[in-house]
């Protein structure tokens, strides 16, 4: 049996934050230290940052990565560490791991597959390393090795897969257990998305099983760059068996998770596998050896966390709450904001924001206790004197209702409701008077009285533009975070106010659905996260149906009057934007979902939504950046791009209305 103890170690980094980066790497490895760890696998791109974008193509920071690796390098005293950074090598630029040991850089390892689809770009940045290719770089007056390597510490073998590396159907860690590696460590930067965990563990398990290693699994943490959250994953699986795991979305900096493997253990498992072929080749130039001694530590009881709030009825619910909650407090401090501003008009948007504000706080006391809290937020002059959670919030959060004549006191009285149950700083601001101002000077200027038969669009889009410039003054006064209240549902049709309702600096939930937003913010009202409980004020935006409230309140404007069910808007902006189906095979397949609604209607509703999908594009475009929750995202920047001028599916639109027609014919009975 020989037993090494091995550690991931999670980095809440932030791109460029040289000091910063270094500080938090430097409290890994002491903590890894701290436990007796001999091996430490660190995040991808943990020096620089995974999202420094075009500063990857920056001179400057290669030299700077560098010259911290080189200090960093003093701090592996008796440990092997891995580091990531940046490397130019033979003109191209590459994403590599680099192994320190005693002070002494070992080579660096490039990424073999790189991540170019959804929200990464890393091809724009990083050239792909070959297989089976190693190669001498030069660097600060000395040759080092790298390429496809594997290093021999003592008489123990350790590889590399680079994130991207374990998702492909090639991975090199098939070449890297057919060399006898008995470790492989990944380092990755891989972005928060619904379900991603059990996607990641179940590589990790595969992996440790198929090649018969011990696996090392290290993810980045929080909000690195602004758009991709991170949720910290950190995994040590054996022979197919997790050994360890760690926290996810935690609001801590650092994070080490350690567990014992045995060597010996894998090593036979792999030499009974009949299907095992080992390259026997004697002094293989891709190893590189370096003396190290490994203690001989006792064997211990590794912990696999498994968190509370994972075993629940509603696991979607707590993992969109603890992910958006965690993306904005990193957003938020980060930015050196003093808080937020949220427009809080009694619906279900912005009483989403509003309590997702809310929970940051929250979670995050719940998490790292208000030293914590105070610790991250240190920036802030008073900060020393908020002695709860309540003190926080009503610092942080102001909340503001903007009337106009077209306003109900059931929204009025919904969004006081729901300020005073999150302990919101809430104000009360009546623009109608300034809503009529602008009429006035447009019908002046027109020589005519605008009215809603001639005039709907102009009219209702006035009251949201309105009230952007007053919420833009308080953030402004308050130093703090204008938040947007946008729904991606919202944002697929564009029904949305430019310079109205989407002003803001961040804009939360555009990266999810309204239906589930809705569904979400019963089980908030009702059930909230594990810790936290409900918060029960939400009953009174829940009972009510979703209204702009723009239009004069004898119409009985609402959403989906406007629109069409969002429980059907949703149905069809996945068919037709993420499955990339044409208007008649989006009709098709809704019909089949929903046999009980008229074919005419539906393909009314189809149609529209192609409409305004291409119609508003150049609204996307400009919306406040968001987060990232799943893979069907609409972020025209990070995840779907789309044309903003285009032919509007005009032809496919017309073979759709064709294909009703004819069916409505055959469908009538003779006269």
């Amino acid at each position: 049996m020989k037993l090494i103890k091995v550690a991931a170690a999670v980095l809440n980094q932030t791109p460029l934050d040289w000091a910063g980066n270094t500080d938090r790497i430097r409290q890994a490895i002491s903590m890894a230290h701290g436990e007796g760890v001999s091996i430490l696998c660190l995040p991808e791109l943990c020096i620089t940052g995974y999202g420094c974008e075009d500063a990857f193509h920056s001179p400057g920071v290669h030299a700077t990565a560098f010259q911290i690796l080189t200090e960093l390098a003093e701090s592996t005293c008796d440990m092997i560490v891995s580091f990531g950074l940046p490397i130019m090598h033979a003109g191209g630029v590459f994403n590599t791991a680099c192994l320190v040991t005693n002070g002494q850089i070992l080579g660096f390892v490039g990424k073999q597959f790189l991540a170019g689809d959804g929200i990464h770009y890393e091809p724009r940045w990083f050239k792909r390393w070959p297989a089976d290719t190693t190669a001498t770089l030069h660097m600060g007056g000395q040759d080092y090795p790298i390429g496809d390597l594997l290093f021999r510490c003592g008489d123990v073998r350790i590889g590399f897969e680079i994130c991207e590396d374990a998702w492909v159907g090639e991975r090199p860690g098939a070449d890297l257990a057919a060399r006898g590696a008995d470790i492989i460590l990944n380092p990755s930067a891989s972005h928060f998305a619904f379900g991603k965990h059990q996607i990641r563990k179940r590589f990790v398990l595969e992996g440790s099983r198929a090649f018969q290693v011990s696996y090392v699994y290290a993810n980045l943490l929080g909000n690195e760059s602004g758009r991709a959250i991170f949720d910290g994953d950190a995994m040590i699986a054996s022979n197919g068996q997790i050994l360890a795991a760690g926290e996810r979305l935690s609001f801590a900096d650092v994070d080490v998770t350690a567990a014992l493997i045995d060597v010996d253990a894998t090593r036979m498992q792999r030499a009974r596998t009949a299907s095992f072929d080992p390259d026997v080749q004697t002094d293989p130039d891709y190893v590189v050896n370096c003396d190290f001694s490994f203690p001989n530590p006792e064997p211990m009881h590794a912990e696999v966390i498994r968190q509370d709030w994972e075993d629940v009825q509603e696991p979607k619910a707590e993992e969109f709450t603890r992910a958006v909650a965690l993306g904005l407090f990193d957003y938020v401090r980060k930015s050196r904001s003093s808080g937020v501003v949220v427009s809080l008009s009694g619906g279900a948007d912005s009483a989403a924001v509003a309590s997702l504000s809310y929970l940051m706080l929250r979670l995050a006391e719940q998490d790292i206790g208000l030293d914590g809290i105070r610790n991250k937020l240190s920036y802030l002059s008073d900060s020393d004197k908020l002695l709860s959670v309540e003190a926080w919030a009503r610092r942080m959060i102001t909340t503001v209702y903007q009337a106009t004549r077209n306003s109900t006191n059931t929204t009025k009285n919904a969004a006081a409701a729901v300020a005073q149950g999150i302990g919101a700083h809430h104000l009360v601001f009546d623009v109608d008077a300034i809503v009529e101002q602008y009429k006035m000077t447009v019908a002046g200027g027109l020589g005519r009285e605008l009215t809603w038969q001639q005039d709907d669009i102009a009219l209702q889009n006035i009251q949201a533009r309105v009230r952007a410039p007053s919420v833009w003054m308080l953030a402004n006064v308050f130093g703090s975070l204008l938040l947007s209240t946008s729904n991606r549902s919202e944002a697929a049709v564009g029904y949305a106010t430019m310079d109205g309702d989407t002003s803001g600096g961040l804009a939360p939930i555009a990266g999810i659905d309204k239906a589930y937003l809705r569904t979400w913010l019963v089980w908030l009202e009702t059930t909230g996260p594990v810790g936290i409980g409900p918060i029960p004020e939400l009953a009174a935006v829940n009972q009510q149906q979703p209204t702009a409230e723009l239009r004069p309140q004898s119409e009985g404007q609402t959403d989906e009057g406007d629109l069409m069910p969002y429980v059907i808007l949703d149905q069809i902006e996945r068919l037709a934007i993420r499955d990339k189906l044409m208007p008649l095979e989006v009709l098709r397949q809704m019909r089949s979902k929903h046999a009980d609604i008229d074919l005419s209607q539906m393909a009314t509703w189809v149609d529209r939504f192609f409409r305004l999908w291409c119609r508003n594009q150049w609204k996307r475009e400009r919306y406040a950046p968001s987060f990232h929750l799943d893979d069907e995202n609409l972020d025209p920047k990070t995840w779907c791009r789309f044309p903003i001028l285009s032919g509007g599916f005009e032809m496919e639109l017309e073979q759709m209305r064709a294909y009703v027609e004819a069916k409505v014919r055959g469908n009538r009975s003779p006269s």
